[in-house]
Order: structure tokens, then sequence, then C-alpha cells
């Protein structure tokens, strides 16, 4: 008894000062889907007052251009291709198209060390609230170390975004509950719970993913906003991003009531562009499940009150699997040296005293998506974007400081400079053990 008294009175004085971490992923939010990144249709008031008080990043990316990868580079800090773990699960499957896609991984493995299994043996208690999505029971978030796992299954979208939600992992609520708002009250729950502990708050809302569902009341205000010129206009739609928002301005006010706003620190994302039949993600090119800008294109604001200055925009490029090492280093926890990390630490541009260097972003992708996306991958060096398409084994190069919008395509009238990009592309795959698509027997090109 005394030991484990002497134990838990030593943990309680290394825990003290360990800063929590609220991380906020949603699912399918275009870069451009707030007020402060460009919208003029949706309303963001609470994050717009986040990045007012935060960083703003410019360049941020998600590590894939659909979900399922992404949060699993999220979780590990390694790219979805060395993984193995390439598409959202359980996938697309063509079977007469050109490629035959490779025999990928479709759980998160189990003996990756998970953000949560990492941070636990430093006091910190982890829940999940919402969208998990890499796989089913035998693969759930308990498996990886979170303490609580509210919402969190196989599952890629809701059933109904209204209660009764048909989500295994959440009771049953009050009929009409609309799920943003249930998972945000979960949330807050949470927090208060373990205000005297370090924790890790995971809000992977399923938002603003189809069905497209919202309260009724938000959706009648945005049809009276529509005008026929504008390129984001989604009555619906715009309705949930506003949803989204109320939950970020709850969390956020909770933390403030209960004295926590300087030792939390907060971050939003998306794991993914958003979907072009929802949103328009202009300048960027195309969205979710494409090769180009508006598939990979994500908002992403930090705001840690007394630590990064308020009012900042980094224009660095970043991607996903670099929230791994970030947070563990502001956590004080060394990643297990056997680990591989491919993410890089945030904390200097954060901190801003420091300086940040990076090769390049890359992405791989070597299957077929429902709305026209095939076999790619993609290096970002400098301003420089080079895409490499499998079936044809075609390149197309951009500078993105000249034409984000990637529409004009630079491959020929630079050829050495794509050979370059493409030759570090296919280096890079073969450290990470990429798995690429093979020719497929079954290819029937009138069914293409």
């Amino acid at each position: 008894m005394r030991l484990a008294l002497a134990l838990a009175l030593l943990l309680g004085a290394s825990t003290a000062d360990k800063p929590n971490f609220v991380f906020i992923l949603i699912d399918d939010l275009g870069a451009t889907d707030l007020g402060c990144t460009g919208s003029s249709f949706y309303e963001t008031p609470n994050l717009d007052r986040l990045a007012a008080r935060g960083m703003k990043f410019t360049n941020a990316y998600s590590a894939c251009t659909v979900c399922s990868p992404t949060r699993a580079s999220l979780l590990t800090g390694k790219y979805p291709a060395r993984l193995h773990l390439t598409d959202w699960i359980p996938g697309h499957v063509n079977p007469t198209a050109k490629l035959r896609i490779p025999d990928w991984t479709q759980a998160l493995p189990l003996e990756e060390h998970a953000l949560p299994r990492a941070l636990g043996p430093s006091g910190y208690v982890s829940g999940l609230f919402g969208k998990w999505h890499l796989g089913k029971e035998d693969h759930g978030p308990e498996k990886f170390g979170f303490d609580r796992n509210v919402g969190g299954t196989h599952q890629g979208h809701p059933p109904s975004y209204f209660d009764p939600y048909r989500i295994p992992a959440i009771p049953d609520g009050t009929k009409g509950e609309y799920l943003t708002d249930r998972l945000t009250d979960e949330a807050i729950r949470f927090i208060k719970e373990n205000r005297n502990k370090p924790f890790f708050l995971y809000l992977p809302h399923y938002a603003v993913h189809n069905p497209a569902q919202a309260k009724p009341e938000l959706v009648e205000k945005y049809k009276a906003k529509v005008k026929p010129d504008q390129r984001q206009r989604k009555p619906v739609y715009a309705a949930m991003v506003e949803s989204v928002d109320q939950s970020v301005g709850r969390i956020v006010a909770a933390l403030e009531e209960l004295r926590l706003s300087e030792k939390t620190i907060v971050v939003f994302t998306s794991d993914n562009g958003g979907l072009s039949s929802n949103t328009s993600n202009a300048p960027y090119r195309d969205g979710k499940a494409t090769a180009y800008e508006g598939g990979v294109r994500v908002p992403l604001l930090v705001s840690w009150p007394g630590t990064v200055a308020a009012g900042k925009t980094c224009d660095v490029p970043v991607v996903t699997p670099d929230w791994y090492p970030t947070i563990l280093e502001l956590a004080g926890v060394r990643p297990q040296e056997s680990r591989i990390v491919d993410g890089v630490s945030l904390v200097p541009l954060l901190r801003e005293k420091e300086s940040f260097a990076r090769e390049a972003l890359y992405w791989h992708y070597p299957h077929y998506t429902s709305v026209g996306g095939t076999p790619h991958g993609a290096i970002r060096r400098g301003d420089w974007r080079l895409v490499e398409f499998f079936e044809d084994d075609r390149v197309e190069l951009y500078n993105l400081k000249d034409d984000v919008g990637e529409t004009k395509d630079l491959a020929a009238a630079l050829p050495d400079k794509a050979r370059e990009l493409r030759r570090a592309l296919a280096d890079w795959r073969a450290a990470v053990g990429a798995q690429m698509p093979t020719p497929n027997p079954n290819y029937e090109p009138s069914k293409k």
C-alpha cells in the first residue's frame, strides 16, 4: 500500500505541469470552408476566434486524399504507405480497371504504438469521441490505449446524424438529438472528469461527411443566404459546418470555465479535402479522393494561450504525421527508439524560436475511387508539386507559388525538374516499402 501511494504521489508530481491535448479532426472539411480561411458563406465565428488566438497554417496537408489512412497516420506518426494502410476501409474495388490494387492492410496494426499508448505511462488519460474507422472491434480504440470510447467503431459514416444514430458505441440519447452536439457533450464530460490529470482528448467528428443532415433551423438560415453566383452554396452542408463551429466554441468555453486554457493545446484540422459535390475547394483543384491539392489541403488551427502567440500565420508546409512527434515532445515523452516516425515535430514552428527543415512531403494512393480518382503518387518540395499517375506512367508538374490551382502543367517545359522530383518520389517509395498496383489481367477498357 505504501509503495502504491508513493508511486501515485510521484506520478502526480510528474504530471502536474504536463499540457492537455484536444485534437479535433473533422471529416471531409475543405481547406477554405472556414471564415478565417476564405469562406464568405459558411459562418464559423468560434473557429475564427480560435485562429485569432493562436496559429493558422496556410500550407497544411492531410496524409491521404481519403480518411482512414490519415487517421492511422495521425495516431502513429507514419506515412500511410509505410503502414500499407492506403485507402478508406474497406475501400473501392474496380475489378476491370487497368491496374490491380495491392493487398493492403485494412486495420490499424495492433503492434503500432499509437498516441494514447505512448502517452499512458506518463500519466495521460485518453478519450475518443467520434469516428474511428480503423478496424472492427478486435482493432478498436481500446486496443490502442484509449481509456474511453464513445462512437468509435468500424463505421465510416453515421447511418443518421439524429438519434437513434445506430452506432453501437453510442448509447441511445434523446430522440432527435444531433450527433455533433452529443459528441461534444461527451467530450466536455470527459474534460470535467479529468480536469486534475493530463488528458489527450481526440474528437474526430463524423461531420461533415455524408449523409447530408443538419438541424432544420440552421438549414433554413442558409437557404435564405444562398445566391446564384456563390461558389459555396449548399445549405445543409453549411449548417453542418456551423454545428461543428458551435462544438468548438463549447469545448473552448469549457476549458476556460475550468481554467484549463493555458495548459491545453487545441488543434483543429480535417482528414482530407472537401468532397466536391458538397463544397468548393477553390482556389485548389478538385477535392476529396483526387490527386490534386483540393484532395489533401486542409485547414489547420492551433491554439495554446500563453505559449503559441495570438494571430500568427505559418506558411510552412506540414502534414498529418507531424502531430505524433509534436504531441509526444510537448508531453515530454520520447518515442520508442525502435519505432520509425515519419513526421517532424512542429514545436519549433509553434514556439517560433528554432529552425524547421524538411526535404519534402509525399503521398501514395495505389487505389481507385468512386469519383474517378486513379492510382497515383505525389511529392511537394518547396513550391514544386509533382503528381505521378500509375495507369499511364505519366507525370504532371506544378509551381504552387505561381499556380496554386494547378492549371498549368510544366512537366514538358521543365523535364529536368520533373525527372528530379520523380526520382525523389520513387526513392521515398522504396524507403518506406510502398505497395504498388500491378497490371490487371481482367482489364476491360470498355468498362473504364
